[in-house]
């Protein structure tokens, strides 16, 4: 594990969480496969991956909502505070969604590639958490791992003069309240810092549905 500081008062935790058991390495291995057609695909083109995975991202947290509500509804329990964190999860990463379309402005090609990969992962995903939440919680916290990684390649690319730092987007300044005069430097810190947050909640929550100590 390695810690990297942003800013001044934020902290970044990069690290990997290494599998155990099957459905660990199961979900390892799924979001791996996912990685690799990413790669292929969109290479060094970041702002138009962050459109596609993003809208992607947004589903876990709806469905993990949704059927955790459904869930204590019929046990008759408290939900332990999870619906509102995944709730808010959807909620973050489709501000990501929303401030990634104003910097990189999809062509035809990739919002049909939205529409689809929608489609697909909502119902896949769907499924696999009715079967086997603490593998769908891992397979996110993985997803979330891979998604620091490609903003800190990013951000490689901003401070190698790759990639235009551009002014950040006034929908980005007004949800993370950043300073009017704010790049797209630090919205992909902003979006970065919420990814990370997002593998630390599902990996914890796959940890408490499997009963390890968290």
């Amino acid at each position: 594990m390695s810690t990297e500081t942003i800013g001044t008062e934020r902290e970044l935790r990069v690290y990997h969480y290494k599998p155990v058991g099957v459905g660990d390495h199961i979900a390892l291995g799924a979001v791996k496969f996912l990685r690799f057609f990413a790669d292929a695909f969109f290479r060094h083109r970041y702002g138009h991956r962050a459109v596609v995975l993003e809208t992607v991202a947004a589903v876990p947290g709806m469905v993990g909502g949704m059927l955790t509500h459904l869930k204590a509804l019929r046990r008759f329990q408290d939900d332990r505070g999870w619906i509102k964190t995944l709730l808010d999860e959807a909620e973050n990463e489709r501000a990501h969604l929303m401030t990634f379309i104003n910097v990189a402005k999809p062509n035809w090609l990739e919002r049909m590639l939205i529409i689809t990969a929608q489609g697909i992962f909502f119902n896949g995903f769907f499924l696999a958490y009715i079967l086997w939440p603490r593998a769908a919680h891992r397979f996110v916290g993985y997803l979330e791992e891979e998604a620091v990684y490609s903003y800190t390649e990013y951000l490689a690319d901003i401070d190698a003069g790759r990639v235009e730092n551009v002014p950040a987007p006034p929908f980005a300044i007004d949800y993370w309240k950043l300073p009017s005069n704010a790049r797209l430097r630090e919205v992909v810190l902003a979006v970065r810092l919420d990814e990370a947050g997002h593998r630390d909640v599902n990996h914890g929550f796959s940890d408490e549905l499997a009963g390890r100590k968290i």
